[in-house]
């Protein structure tokens, strides 16, 4: 019998604010009074140890979303210091939402441990970046949530390993997630959620979803298969300038995830009895007593 745990919906602000801190905080505010959510995800990269100078220094692959220049300067644009990652996560202690960040490198993993959220989340482009992931393993206290995209299963064997190895992997959340921007309905590959689940319920804390899709039936799906934790990326408006915005839902979208995930779980049970309370004075009225 599958008992469902209750659905965690985390909003993915990611870059969505547009380097504006006040912008951020109204996505916060929003996120927690209008949607519901129980969590907002920001990201923090230190982009010299992350780019090669090549990288740094190149145009934009799409001009039209660049806030700089050149690659760079277009990601140092977006990037919020320290100090503000600890101004954003008062703020959200102020409001009652949970505050997270994923890290993209070591030096970012020290800062955010430093502010010792309650957890981290590592992207699929860095799940591979060893060096990070022991540095948290050994010096990060709460969970470790890592999504799965781009990555194979023996990628991902070798990842639940390391955290086997570092006594660490009843703090490992793994996220069935397929990397675009925005994803097709059939590149998502929800079933892969039941492989995760299969091969490492017993082995890490949770299977999560991190979708990169439009809409939002394929979240109510992924919760049902058995992933709990829902992260989707979220902004204020989906035309505005940025990479992800296309891919984001709005506040109302959010706010009907949220509502459709609480109101599925309360579903997700089996009848205490065959005939229920409210089906008694139904049947009592409608059923065909003549039989």
């Amino acid at each position: 019998m599958t008992s469902y745990k209750k659905p965690y919906i985390i909003a993915e602000i990611g870059c969505n604010h547009k380097g504006d801190i006040t912008i951020a905080k109204e996505l916060i505010k929003v996120a927690k009074i209008f949607c519901d959510a129980d969590a907002v995800k920001f990201q923090k990269r230190n982009n010299r140890e992350l780019l090669t100078e090549d990288q740094y220094n190149q145009p934009h692959p799409n001009p039209a979303n660049s806030y700089g220049d050149t690659y760079g300067a277009h990601r140092e644009f977006l990037e919020f210091d320290v100090a503000q990652h600890q101004e954003l996560k008062n703020y959200c202690e102020e409001i009652g939402i949970t505050y997270s960040t994923s890290v993209w490198d070591v030096t970012s993993a020290k800062e955010i441990t430093s502010l010792n959220p309650e957890f981290i989340k590592i992207p699929s482009a860095c799940n591979n970046n060893e060096a990070m992931l022991i540095w948290l393993c050994e010096n990060y206290k709460g969970e470790l949530h890592i999504s799965t995209g781009m990555t194979t299963k023996d990628e991902i064997e070798n990842l639940v390993t390391l955290f086997k190895k570092h006594k660490r992997n009843k703090d490992l959340v793994l996220y069935n997630c397929t990397s675009g921007y925005p994803v097709p309905f059939e590149d998502v590959c929800l079933l892969d959620i039941n492989l995760l689940i299969e091969k490492y319920k017993d082995e890490v804390k949770h299977i999560g979803f991190s979708g990169h899709h439009l809409g939002i039936a394929v979240d109510v799906a992924a919760y049902t298969l058995g992933a709990n934790i829902v992260e989707r990326h979220y902004t204020i408006d989906r035309t505005w300038k940025g990479t992800d915005h296309a891919a984001s839902l709005e506040p109302m979208g959010l706010r009907k995830l949220t509502r459709d995930l609480k109101a599925v779980h309360n579903a997700l049970s089996f009848k205490k009895q065959d005939i229920l309370p409210i089906e008694q004075v139904q049947r009592d009225k409608l059923k065909n007593q003549k039989g």
